[in-house]
């Protein structure tokens, strides 16, 4: 695992976010990268709850990750990826087609599934119970479906978006898995297969329990019991 305290590379994460967003955090996919490119890295801990002021300098709306390699500051998960693949040389030669395709699905994950991705999720979890949710949510279904089935097409037989596996493929893999309905991905098996591969992948599985690892210590429930011993079991 390259999580090493003297690293460069800094990665900025929540201390502990609830049990429905835990494992879905965006810093998983710097981590990930990190992971697969043999990076070493540490890791800063801030509170999604009460985010710190001074960190607004560093990401503008207080989201994470935000990425520190030395001199150089970076945010939103898509321009960290890109970073962190250019410093590992796991990039194409800029100029070529192959590098042109592999950026063309990081930004076609991020343009064109995720925000489908997201407003389902909205629609279906955090809003269900609004009044407009229900109406909204069998178009936006069709709609995701359709955009689903099409990026299935595109992927074919092939095993990764772009050649070998790439950030385009971290991208995707972590927007995709966030679908909280498996009945969304049923008519696209190959798409299913897809993520499957993406998470069973050594390096996903190292990003994941790293991230999920502080949650439990940081947890406030967990946090008032050992600061009142006393009320425990009442």
């Amino acid at each position: 695992m390259p999580i090493d305290p003297t690293s460069q590379i800094e990665i900025t994460a929540y201390e502990w976010v609830p049990s429905f967003a835990q494992g879905q955090v965006r810093d998983l996919r710097p981590r990930w990268a990190c992971e697969e490119y043999a990076l070493p890295y540490k890791v800063r801990l801030i509170s999604a709850i009460e985010r710190p002021e001074w960190y607004y300098d560093d990401q503008p709306w207080g989201q994470v990750p935000f990425v520190r390699d030395g001199e150089v500051g970076i945010f939103e998960s898509g321009a960290t990826l890109i970073h962190l693949a250019e410093k590992a040389a796991a990039l194409p030669p800029t100029g070529s087609q192959e590098r042109a395709k592999v950026l063309s699905w990081l930004f076609g994950a991020f343009n064109s599934i995720e925000p489908f991705v997201m407003e389902f999720v909205n629609c279906t979890f955090f809003s269900r119970k609004e009044d407009w949710a229900p109406l909204r949510r069998p178009s936006l279904t069709t709609a995701l479906e359709g955009r689903l089935k099409r990026l299935e097409t595109a992927l074919g037989d092939d095993e990764w978006l772009a050649g070998d596996f790439s950030i385009a493929d971290i991208a995707m893999t972590t927007i995709l898995r966030a679908i909280p309905d498996p009945s969304v991905l049923a008519p696209t098996p190959a798409l299913a297969a897809y993520v499957e591969r993406g998470i069973a992948r050594p390096a996903f599985q190292r990003a994941l329990e790293a991230q999920l690892a502080p949650f439990a210590e940081h947890d406030p429930k967990t946090k008032a019991k050992a600061e009142n011993p006393a009320k425990e079991g009442v």
